[in-house]
């Protein structure tokens, strides 16, 4: 069975399962099939190189056991520099719905009464604890709790 493999050059199927790795990187999320791909692209170089030395050859054993090397050492160092050097937001607020409507200002819906009311902010009403309010009057957001808005008089 691994004869027709043998008789193939190995290291194109090597540098084309890289590529294919490498274009499903575009399509699929996440960010682990470019470092598959690398190891099948390093691998697919090193079975060129073998191929190319007098009485070389790589057995297919050996470049799989390459590629899962290779996978491994960039996977690991893929994860180590990534957790070192954070990709860092445009919005790091994104999603944090609550968190993105600190500092605005919301119309009481539901008079705040012993802590507890409702404010209408843009197209949606929220839970609101804070000082006693009015229904009509305006409130700043200070934070939030879960799903529960915390608001002082604006």
């Amino acid at each position: 069975m691994i004869g027709w493999l043998e008789a193939l050059d190995n290291h194109w199927l090597w540098l084309t399962l890289g590529l294919v790795l490498a274009a499903l990187e575009m399509i699929v999320p996440g960010v682990y099939l470019i470092w598959l791909a690398a190891a099948a692209i390093v691998t697919g170089a090193l079975v060129l190189i073998a191929d190319a030395l007098p009485g070389g050859g790589l057995p297919v054993a050996a470049q799989v056991i390459s590629f899962t090397v290779f996978s491994l050492v960039f996977l690991f160092s893929a994860r180590r520099w990534l957790k070192e050097t954070p990709i860092e937001s445009a919005d790091p607020m994104l999603n944090n719905r609550t968190g993105q409507l600190l500092g605005q200002t919301a119309l009481v819906t539901q008079a705040i009464a012993h802590g507890s009311g409702r404010v209408k902010l843009g197209d949606s009403e929220w839970i609101a604890h804070g000082p006693d309010a009015a229904a009509g009057d305006y409130v700043k957001v200070t934070g939030a709790e879960g799903q529960t808005l915390l608001v002082e008089p604006a």
